[in-house]
């Protein structure tokens, strides 16, 4: 008798595999209880009946904390791989009768917001029985869910070339250098990096796809980061360059979408920054249909079509 065989009648059910994830992903069976609508007593059962089933060691519990066993790591990339699977055959079925319905699991790093959201909102109008599940996170967070395998797609301004990615080219995400209205250059025509050598400049955190990006541009052109603080999220860099602490170097898109007619965007010497969105999967991942249909529709949109 196979393995898949015996599997199949140990009566382990979807539902089980899927309060397992969902407790993996939490490492709480307070918080999988809560994010599942289920009473914490009926989380705990269906993992002892998971656990019974296949004869392992799912968890441990190390003082407060709960951690997953070394044979449960193999569970859960196993079970997620499974997911993958009746995901796509789900849509695949669905098509074949005229629908699209299925799970879409996108995350982005932060400056993507600016642009992913109107897009996934135009795509689920077009296919309302769709169920997206859209996730925003600093560089470091969302390497997290990559290495997890957590999601459908990735967006990354700056891709992780640690890992084994494939990073495909999505749009332009150039950097401009922003003020807040009033400031006393607004009006020059060029204006060249020493004559803001006064300036604060206002800095995302360390790990930041932006940062990054902005390092090896001063780098690259040998310019100073003068008075540099930094300030852990866009909106926050917003309100204080609106509040005259400094200038920042910021997305274009971003800046489309903070405070019109406070801030502005200075014509400074070089920039902007060239800079670009990437689509990032780990090497080998299989795409959904969901994921599929959702990047031709990103590439169809950005065209103008």
């Amino acid at each position: 008798m196979t393995w898949a065989r015996r599997f199949h009648t140990r009566q382990t059910t979807f539902r089980q595999l899927e309060i397992f994830m969902m407790v993996a992903e939490y490492l709480s069976v307070t918080l999988a209880a809560k994010a599942l609508h289920l009473a914490q007593p009926t989380v705990s059962t269906q993992i002892a009946k998971l656990a019974n089933a296949l004869g392992v060691s799912l968890f441990e519990q190390v003082g407060k904390q709960m951690y997953l066993t070394d044979t449960g790591k193999d569970v859960l990339k196993a079970v997620r791989e499974l997911f993958e699977v009746m995901d796509n055959l789900e849509m695949q079925l669905a098509q074949r009768q005229g629908l699209s319905v299925g799970q879409l699991r996108i995350s982005v790093v932060t400056t993507a917001k600016y642009l992913i959201p109107s897009l996934l909102g135009e795509f689920c109008q077009r296919y309302p029985d769709i169920e997206p599940e859209f996730q925003i996170g600093n560089r470091a967070e969302i390497i997290q869910r990559l290495k997890q395998n957590l999601d459908d797609l990735y967006v990354f301004s700056n891709p992780p070339k640690e890992l084994d990615i494939e990073a495909e080219f999505l749009t332009e995400n150039p950097l401009v250098v922003i003020a807040k209205q009033d400031h006393p250059l607004r009006n020059e025509k060029i204006i060249t990096w020493d004559m803001l050598e006064s300036e604060r400049l206002l800095m995302r955190e360390n790990g930041s796809g932006t940062r990054y990006a902005i390092e090896r541009f001063f780098n690259q052109n040998g310019l100073r980061m003068q008075q540099p603080a930094t300030i852990a999220s866009n909106e926050a860099i917003k309100e204080s360059v609106m509040a005259g602490l400094g200038i920042a170097i910021v997305s274009r898109h971003a800046l489309n979408h903070m405070a019109p007619g406070n801030l502005i965007s200075l014509p400074v010497e070089g920039f902007p920054i060239p800079n670009s969105w990437y689509w990032v999967l780990p090497k080998g991942k299989q795409v959904s249909t969901a994921a599929s249909a959702f990047k031709a529709h990103v590439a169809n949109k950005l065209a103008g079509l």
